[in-house]
């Protein structure tokens, strides 16, 4: 625990600095199939802009951009003049820069994170501070921990409310750990987490909410008052169920009273996301006729349910907001492309515009706006374009370019991704995107990739990215399949997940490969897999059930065994709600890449970081030694010091570079 509370401990303000940031970026030498190295340093490299706010007033923006390892600068940039100046740096050891946003025109709330290891299983942690738009007065808004503190608090808090009238106060959730030492002026009995009033500059501290253990999530009217309460649901032992409690407060009143279910297995039940003060309305997704939609449900004790908008396609996925109230403009979707249901007039007829002054990067989304709405910061970009941040004055209808999201990739072709379907063996027809290398519409007889997406809850979106990209670049068919167990498409798509339902799941990624054959795009024998996370277990399975189909497999970061990642969660709080996504009995053994090493046939290269605290990088080392001992040919890329990510440029760069000589290596073989 010392050492625990030690790691927790230095995780909370990184270096300040007080230097101007140029934010030069080097150039870079041609991409082409022949020069894998330059390809993987530009594709691999980190993103140049990884996150960006607008200030109150519109006059600032304040971004993070990529230095040594995992390390960010913080950057403060005037939109007028474009000066900026770097104001703190996270090194990455092991701190690292998440989320930054203005709470006054002067004043940032930022949040960091990083990974640390308690009895044997690696934890995320996170802390929030604030600092000046100068760099200096910098101070932790997380609740503090010491010696005697009865257990780690892993989550640092987020702000719930920015109470943009407040001018440096926000309402901020806070994790509360008890310390009851005897004798201690700042001994507290308080555990969970609550809501506080918080003064970013003096650290004053009024409750809002008292802290709660089984609290979840709060969420606000964004006018300063807590409307909703997530509780997680437990059973004996204390384990989590899986199911959420929600409960609202009607206007005005300080009583709670019950507002929903929702089973986070199942789907079923009201997800409330937002709350809108005006309407008195509470905004979720529930499942109708298989599919999520947008419903609200009235907050004034009627509980009047509505439904505001669904697809019978796809599942809606959220809401669009905008504003410093985190106001809800529309409803979110993706089919082929992602979309936008704008309910709000005025928006809608300004999305319409913004397409038309940017044709080629139909990928819109408002990122950010002053505190009047007048000006806006938008991202633009699309498949064959990593984007670029513009600035919009409402008022003046002038909109410019502003920072470049990928300045390695600026000037360089890409290559464009298109919405395609192919048949499974039982018919079903499957959609999948396929990237073909850039400037080519057609293709055959090419060395080939099936690349399934992690998850298991997810699904692949249109838009660049940054691993199919490079592989096109060196000349593959990339195709990436929306199989069974992805989400977005309804439940009786997502059936069981991805785990219990990896029959039809690998079924269908497999079937990705056979149809590349059929259609002579792909060279038979120069087919391989690539997966990472969920989607690298995919590839090893796939390797399990068709061990003739690819010729060689890449996984990384992925779940080998499923019985293992059962048993890393015993005696956690989610041990239950592990124990029923992944099932029980032989299809587990069956279903376990590790445990069936004997059916796979071709050369399989695992990469994996020692802190990756989504899948155990144990889970690389079984699936090596597993193989070994079959004598299969197997290569392991261990990453020391990296999580799940692998957000470290270097990093990324030799991924993709092995990578390639890898599957070079096995297809010419």
């Amino acid at each position: 625990m010392q050492r625990l509370v030690s790691v927790v401990r230095r995780l909370v303000v990184p270096v300040l600095l007080a230097n101007v940031w140029t934010g030069i970026v080097e150039a870079a030498e041609p991409i082409s199939p022949g020069n894998a190295a330059a390809a993987a340093a530009a594709f691999g490299a980190r993103e140049g802009v990884e996150q960006i706010s607008l200030s109150p007033d519109g006059t600032k923006v304040a971004y993070s951009t990529p230095v040594a390892g995992q390390g960010s600068i913080l950057v403060v940039r005037n939109v007028a003049d474009a000066k900026q100046v770097a104001i703190m740096m996270a090194d990455g050891k092991p701190n690292r820069l998440g989320r930054c946003g203005w709470v006054s025109n002067s004043r940032l709330v930022c949040s960091i994170h990083g990974v640390t290891e308690l009895d044997g299983r690696k934890l995320n942690i996170s802390r929030v501070f604030a600092i000046d738009a100068d760099g200096k007065n910098a101070k932790q808004l997380s609740t503090r921990q010491n010696d005697d503190s009865h257990g780690v608090q892993l989550f640092g808090g987020n702000v719930v409310d920015w109470l943009p009238e407040e001018d440096g106060a926000v309402l901020m959730g806070r994790v509360y750990v008890p310390d009851d030492h005897t004798g201690s002026r700042i001994g507290s009995t308080e555990q969970g987490l609550g809501v506080d009033r918080l003064d970013t500059r003096t650290l004053a501290v009024r409750s809002i909410e008292p802290a709660r253990p089984e609290a979840e999530e709060y969420i606000g009217d964004g006018r300063g008052t807590i409307r909703i309460m997530g509780l997680t649901g437990k059973v004996s032992g204390g384990y989590a169920s899986g199911i959420e409690h929600f409960f609202y407060r009607r206007a005005g009143s300080r009583s709670w009273e019950k507002l929903s279910d929702y089973n986070q297995l199942t789907d079923e039940g009201f997800n409330a996301i937002a709350v809108d003060r005006d309407l008195n309305i509470a905004y979720g997704l529930k499942a109708k006729d298989g599919r999520d939609a947008l419903y609200s449900i009235a907050l004034d004790g009627s509980l009047k349910e509505t439904l505001i908008f669904d697809r019978p396609d796809v599942d809606v996925g959220g809401v669009a907001r905008i504003g410093r109230r985190s106001r809800v403009i529309g409803a979110l979707y993706q089919t082929d492309t992602p979309q936008v249901a704008y309910f709000d007039p005025d928006i809608r007829k300004l999305a319409a515009v913004l397409s038309r002054a940017t044709p080629k990067a139909p990928d819109i989304r408002v990122i950010d706006s002053s505190l009047d709405e007048r000006k806006l910061l938008i991202f633009a970009g699309a498949d064959n374009d990593p984007g670029t941040y513009y600035l919009l004055n409402r008022d003046t209808h002038d909109l410019h370019a502003f920072l470049a999201a990928r300045p390695q990739l600026e000037g360089r072709p890409l290559a464009q991704m298109k919405p395609i379907q192919y048949p499974a063996a039982d018919g079903t027809m499957i959609p999948a995107y396929l990237t073909l290398p850039p400037g080519m519409e057609t293709a055959k007889g090419l060395p080939a990739m099936v690349m399934p997406h992690g998850g298991p809850g997810a699904r692949d979106e249109w838009g660049f990215d940054w691993l199919p990209q490079f592989f096109a670049s060196q000349g593959y068919a990339v195709i990436q399949p929306e199989f069974r167990g992805s989400t977005g498409y309804g439940d009786a798509w997502y059936q069981k997940n991805g785990f219990r339902s990896w029959r039809t799941a690998i079924g269908d990624v497999t079937d990705a490969g056979r149809w590349l054959v059929a259609q002579k795009i792909a060279d038979p024998s120069k087919l391989v897999i690539l997966g990472w996370s969920y989607g690298g277990y995919a590839a090893l399975q796939s390797a399990v059930l068709a061990p003739d189909l690819f010729k060689a497999v890449v996984a990384v970061a992925p779940v080998t065994d499923l019985a293992r990642l059962k048993g890393e969660s015993t005696g956690w709080g989610d041990e239950i709600f592990m124990d029923k996504l992944i099932g029980s009995g032989p299809e587990v053994h069956e279903g376990s890449p590790a445990q069936n090493v004997s059916r796979i046939k071709v050369p399989v290269l695992l990469v994996h970081g020692t802190l990756d605290a989504n899948v155990d990088y144990h889970q690389s080392t079984l699936m090596e030694s597993k193989l070994r001992g079959a004598g299969a040919k197997v290569q392991l890329i261990t990453f020391p010091g990296l999580d799940h990510y692998l957000e470290d440029s270097d990093a990324r760069k030799k991924l993709l570079e092995e990578s390639d000589a890898f599957l070079r290596a096995a297809i010419h073989n």
